[in-house]
């Protein structure tokens, strides 16, 4: 038997699930033998489910062509073949609510990429390099569901991956007000421009629900675990805009910050290049190297020239500079369906693989 931990994707057939499929490929620790979606894929392969719906840039790895799609509602029977699973369901928040849970209480960890557990107060929400210690609300939530093994864990949203990293490796300075305005990909609709024509050439300035997202969710990240929940942070205060632009992948962010302690800018830069968390002391195996990059040139981060660092698991930061409103301005840059998606999730489940909180079911 592979020493692998064997793992299932629910709701595989979609750009998340398909993006968890490509950077699980030649994982050193996780193995997808378990793909699960909707009713009217189970049955099918999962080459035949897809069809020509495969968006993923590298091809569909053989091995997984011929698994046989299982239905993800059917979830003592999926639960069965696995160690653990990634969730990437496409239902309403209640019904990944109550689909999550389910499986957690068959003593099935869930890593999930969805929202719909954010706030769930026992529940953790991870950046690895930033708030590992957020685990620890687990052992609570177990206790809520009845479990010894199982746990409901997700990753934050994928636009605030390329501004929040970098307040966190400025809080020594207290950042207390932020605007930021973020440009975000369509895959992180799950589209790519074959599927949406109309926003070949155009901008729209509205994405549901991101602003709030933007806003609320890095202050839960920067919170205190207390008595088992996670009490959010109160400070920087952040408002944000969320506009969707013609790219395919990559989310871009335009920041302006005021600190109530005044670094410099070479303070600034040298505490982005300098930051890091445990999933590099650890060398995790989707850990980037280095977590956050500063380029000098004027004209940079670019999506296509930088949005692929770190194999898509680092943050790109450019044109630090002062403002003549808040103290400094600067621009993000972030892989929006890998560290801000799957591959984020998957850091996730590596750290809680070294933290003794997934392990192979006996």
């Amino acid at each position: 038997m592979s020493e692998k931990l064997r793992v299932g994707i629910l709701g595989g057939t979609g750009m998340v699930g398909q993006r968890f499929i490509s950077l699980l490929e030649d994982h050193p620790w996780f193995e997808v033998t378990t793909i699960a979606a909707s009713p009217r894929s189970a049955g099918k392969t999962y080459e035949e489910a897809v069809g020509g719906r495969w968006k993923m840039t590298a091809p569909m790895p053989e091995r997984v062509k011929k698994l046989v799609v299982m239905n993800v509602n059917e979830v003592e029977k999926v639960a069965a073949e696995v160690d653990f699973v990634f969730s990437a369901v496409d239902m309403s928040k209640e019904e990944i609510k109550a689909i999550e849970e389910a499986y957690a209480k068959t003593e099935t960890p869930v890593v999930s990429n969805n929202s719909a557990h954010r706030w769930t107060p026992d529940v953790p929400m991870v950046v690895p390099e930033i708030n590992t210690e957020h685990f620890e609300v687990i052992k609570a939530q177990r206790k809520r569901l009845g479990t010894e093994r199982g746990f409901v864990a997700v990753k934050p949203n994928c636009s605030i991956q390329s501004y929040a990293p970098v307040l966190t490796a400025w809080m020594e300075y207290e950042p207390y007000e932020v605007v930021a305005t973020t440009y975000q990909a369509i895959s992180g609709a799950g589209k790519t421009f074959k599927d949406w024509p109309e926003m070949v050439e155009n901008v729209i300035p509205y994405i549901g629900g991101e602003e709030e997202k933007s806003e609320k969710e890095p202050l839960r990240i920067w919170g205190k675990v207390e008595d088992g929940v996670i009490v959010p942070a109160e400070s920087p205060v952040i408002t944000c805009q969320c506009v969707r632009v013609p790219v395919l992948n990559g989310h871009t962010a335009a920041v302006f910050v005021k600190f109530r302690k005044k670094p410099t800018k070479e303070e600034l830069i040298e505490k982005l290049q300098k930051f890091s968390g445990e999933p590099q002391k650890l060398s995790l195996p989707s850990a980037p190297k280095q977590f956050i990059q500063y380029l000098e040139e004027d004209n940079r981060p670019q999506v296509k020239a930088d949005v692929d660092f770190e194999n898509g698991m680092g943050v790109s930061v450019g044109r630090l500079r002062e403002d003549s409103v808040y103290d400094w301005k600067f621009i993000g840059l972030s892989h929006n369906t890998v560290r801000g998606a799957a591959g984020g999730a998957i850091l996730c489940a590596e750290m809680l693989k070294v933290k003794g909180y997934i392990a192979k079911k006996c």
